[in-house]
């Protein structure tokens, strides 16, 4: 990359719009849980299930609108919106999820959600990213064209605006094939500067992530066939078919075929066992999307993947791949332990959902996301699943014994149990592994569903921590999974943070359950014991709106340049010793920033300085004595980025008195 005299940037961008995704990174009293008592949510706010035809219709609409929405948002006449996605509440609100064009070109990470109210109103807006999209020109000089890889499977190159990390710029995407260490298929990302060629980001697009069933026991299978001549193709959930790649690592393989309808014996020695799990699996996910959320399949377009069993030879891993429209799953160690157990098989399909909605792309804060959510949505499928040889808990791949010791893949109630996932959310966790940056989403989710402490849920022993101390009481799994689903394909975009994440989620329980309701308090308590934002009645005994002033409005910094958001305190007395201030400010790069507390007398409290710092966002929490100011009239957030190129925006700050 270009060099300059000024605080050292990443070396390396991250970030995409995902395009596939993967499982793997290499004596208490029982009770059944402690979770505060559970409550309907609004029938209002939950998807409808909608038919193939009433989806089209409602995409063709969108469509047929899209110039005028766009134009409703103060888009520039260069771009445009292409619909992706559809869902619509019962209560008659529509979200309508759109990719967006510049003079044709795709935008990477301008993605955006809107909101409609039944009226037909904008009620809200998301978006993967607050610049304006516009860059000099589109056209892109032919000696800066990279030229298209020679590894088997790569795409040619293809000009597009990178907006995923800051300041639009035109750039060439382009997609190399070939094979990971572990035997995974590779199909890796590259963008660069189209003006300079410098590597913008890059990422993978493949991750790892009545039959007698090797985990699941005996099960029921939707197969199609009569007469001695039967295939595993599930005609009631999109046709879905299972294959046999017979070790192989390309194409479909073979559709599993029988002649009495009777598959598999439970070994793994019998080819057809692992082709049962594995339909089970996708049946029971299949069901799960569309009994409990509405959802009519990965695309809810009623058409289902399909899955491909026996990959490679030994291979210990599983994966979705958005361009097969598959998962496919290894033999594990010694051709012993398939990774298609109810969870792993889960987890892959959510892969495929999460691509075809919000899109979290497969790198940073919004890859641990995207993990977490395969995780979560995983566990919420095997309790819905019931099933007494693989019961419902909050472990996740206990069943196919990838350490070799019995133990399980990743915990939820505390993710370092794993040797290397993250409990809580710090500044730096968007620069490991997806895989293990998940862990505070996973914790989230669990302290939401179960709460803190010691307990015992379906045999399993759990003792979840708090990074503050505090105790939190969980809501129950029915309410948290609908939460996080909401928020998922409704709220959440290609480049979602560990912060985005809890406003989506907060958004999504008002929707639910109530803007007061125990599950929105519940879902700031959860997002505050991994260290994600504050307890909700923090600051003493009085109540949020008495003592917590917040600016949620988006405040461009100038690159250079200085910008103030203010919040008006209406409060007597003065401020205390330990007046807190949130900060949550998206940046290309943080090590530009200086930033300031003002008082309403003018008086200015360091709370940043510019810094050789490696990291993007701001999101912290600082402790000021403010106790010689009195606390009513106009403080501000005074932010100065001190260096050009990075660019960024003031997307929320609070004070807690």
């Amino acid at each position: 990359m270009i060099g300059r005299s000024t605080p050292r940037r990443r070396a390396t961008a991250t970030g995409a719009l995902v395009a596939a995704s993967a499982l793997l990174a290499v004596g208490l009293q029982s009770q059944v849980s402690t979770a505060a008592p559970q409550a309907e949510p609004d029938p209002g706010a939950l998807s409808v299930k909608l038919s193939p035809s009433q989806r089209a219709e409602l995409l063709r609409d969108a469509e047929a609108d899209s110039s005028a929405t766009a134009r409703a948002l103060g888009l520039g006449a260069k771009e445009k919106l292409v619909v992706r996605d559809v869902i619509k509440n019962a209560d008659g609100t529509v979200h309508t999820r759109y990719e967006r064009t510049y003079d044709g070109l795709p935008v990477l990470g301008g993605d955006l959600v809107v909101e409609e109210s039944p009226g037909g109103a904008v009620a809200e807006v998301a978006k993967a990213t607050a610049a304006r999209i516009a860059v000099p020109s589109t056209s892109a000089p032919a000696s800066e064209k990279p030229s298209k890889a020679a590894a088997e499977g790569s795409t040619a190159p293809r000009k597009v605006v990178w907006a995923a990390d800051g300041k639009p710029v035109l750039a060439w995407e382009r997609v190399v094939g070939g094979t990971q260490e572990d035997g995974t298929p590779s199909e890796l990302h590259i963008v660069t500067d189209a003006a300079t060629g410098e590597k913008l980001a890059e990422w993978e697009g493949v991750h790892t992530g009545t039959g007698e069933s090797m985990y699941s026991g005996r099960v029921s299978l939707g197969t199609s066939g009569s007469g001695g001549s039967y295939t595993m193709t599930d005609v009631n959930r999109g046709n879905h078919r299972t294959y046999d790649l017979n070790g192989g690592s390309s194409g479909t393989g073979t559709l599993f075929s029988d002649a009495d309808d009777l598959w598999g014996n439970g070994s793994p020695s019998n080819r057809q066992t692992a082709g049962v799990d594995a339909h089970y699996g996708a049946a029971l996910t299949w069901d799960y999307y569309k009994n409990v959320h509405g959802r009519n399949g990965i695309r809810n377009d009623g058409k289902a993947p399909y899955s491909r069993v026996h990959y490679g030879n030994a291979y210990v891993n599983a994966f979705w791949s958005d361009s097969c429209f598959c998962m496919t799953y290894g033999d594990g160690a010694n051709n012993s332990r398939p990774l298609t157990s109810i969870d792993v098989a889960a987890h892959e399909m959510t892969h495929g959902l999460t691509s075809n909605t919000a899109g979290l792309r497969y790198s940073g804060e919004s890859g641990g996301l995207n993990e977490a959510t395969s995780d979560i949505l995983a566990a919420a499928v095997e309790f819905r699943a019931n099933n007494s040889s693989d019961v419902g808990d909050y472990l996740i791949g206990e069943k196919i014994d990838i350490r070799g010791n019995g133990t399980p893949l990743r915990y939820m109630d505390k993710p370092s149990r794993d040797g290397s996932s993250k409990d809580y959310w710090y500044s730096g966790i968007g620069s490991i592994d997806v895989h293990y940056s998940s862990g505070p989403a996973n914790h989230f989710f669990y302290l939401l569903s179960e709460g803190s402490g010691a307990k015992t849920i379906n045999g399993v022993s759990y003792d979840s921590p708090t990074s503050d101390g505090k105790p939190v009481t969980g809501i129950g799994i029915a309410a948290a999974e609908k939460i996080w689903f909401k928020a998922l394909t409704e709220k959440m975009t290609s480049t979602t943070t560990y912060a985005g994440a809890r406003t989506a989620t907060l958004s999504a329980a008002a929707d639910l359950f109530g803007a007061d309701s125990v599950q929105h308090k519940a879902v700031a308590h959860a997002w505050a014991a991994v260290n994600v934002g504050s307890r909700p009645d923090e600051g003493g005994g009085e109540e949020p709106g008495d003592n917590v002033f917040e600016n949620t409005d988006d405040h461009s910094i100038p690159d250079p340049g200085t910008v103030e958001s203010p919040i008006t305190v209406n409060r007597s007395g003065n401020a205390p010793s330990t007046l807190k201030v949130d900060v949550d400010i998206v940046h290309t790069y943080r090590g530009d920033l200086v930033i300031d507390l003002v008082a309403p007398d003018g008086s200015t409290y360091r709370l940043k300085n510019s810094s050789w710092d490696s990291g993007d966002d701001v999101r912290a929490s600082y402790t000021v004595n403010a106790s010689s100011e009195a606390a009513s009239g106009t403080w501000k957030l005074r932010v100065r980025d001190v260096y050009r190129s990075d660019s960024g925006y003031i997307d929320s700050w609070k004070l807690t008195f």
